[in-house]
């Protein structure tokens, strides 16, 4: 079995005064991927930057205390790729992608629209980044794993109160009509394949007072994959009672 997990943190140092490292090492996994990690490797000790001697790489943003990306692995991978390609992107620490031998996977924090909208095209820029990567990895015969914070609420059962947010960020139709038409490109969302209809499943709630407490989240986390590996998919769960950030970490496992 291989475990994969994904959580965005909210920040690594504050997570880890919140129980990150217990939890890591409660996991058992095979690799974990980290999205706003907040920090640069250098400015972390040794048990977070190699925690219980996994192999880390990074890529944090330029700008200090913000974005940033990290994938820890028991085995080292074969190969490591900092970005898309796109310096603008690149330069807020967004995406890792890193090769081992069952799988190529993207550690991806997708950009927020705002709510004023005004970073709608730069997210969109980025979605269509995203799939170009995939679909190069796929057409070179290798199987993809994409996985993080995708920043998009893609069905109405994905969030708690679809009519009141038509018009909020993750959840407008230009984020929502990429998300189909690569969900209809020869990759799929495992978790919603085996949990089809079953609303209330929720990945992010606001930090306001008894939202979390009340389930008023939204689905914005995920694992996403090639086709061809839906057939080793053995679970996808998400783990909402472990808090330490307003994200709550995802779990993908596949048969060996």
């Amino acid at each position: 079995m291989i475990k994969l997990l994904s959580w965005n943190v909210n920040g690594i140092r504050a997570a880890r005064r919140k129980g990150f490292l217990k939890w890591f090492e409660d996991q058992r996994a095979d690799v974990v991927c980290v999205q706003e990690a907040r920090a640069h490797p250098e400015q972390l000790g040794e048990e977070l930057t190699h925690p219980l001697g996994y192999h880390s790489v990074w890529h944090p943003s330029q700008r200090p205390g913000y974005s940033g990306v990290a994938t820890f692995s028991r085995q080292q991978p074969l190969s490591v790729q900092h970005g898309l390609g796109v310096r603008k992107i690149d330069l807020e620490g967004r995406v890792l992608v890193t090769e081992f031998a069952a799988f190529t996977l993207i550690n991806a924090y997708f950009p927020n629209s705002r709510h004023d909208h005004s970073r709608l095209g730069f997210k969109l820029r980025f979605c269509r980044a995203i799939r170009r990567l995939c679909d190069r990895i796929r057409k070179a015969g290798r199987p993809v794993v994409l996985c993080g914070d995708i920043n998009i609420a893609h069905r109405d059962i994905d969030l708690r109160n679809p009519k009141q947010n038509r018009d909020n960020p993750g959840f407008l139709p230009e984020e929502r009509a990429w998300m189909n038409t690569f969900l209809s490109r020869c990759y799929a969302d495992p978790f919603r394949r085996l949990h089809p209809d079953e609303p209330g499943h929720y990945t992010w709630w606001s930090y306001r007072r008894t939202v979390r407490e009340r389930n008023i989240g939204w689905r914005i986390d995920y694992h996403c994959v090639s086709r061809d590996l839906m057939e080793r998919v053995e679970a996808a769960s998400h783990q909402p009672q472990v808090m330490g950030s307003d994200h709550c970490p995802v779990v993908l496992k596949l048969k060996a």
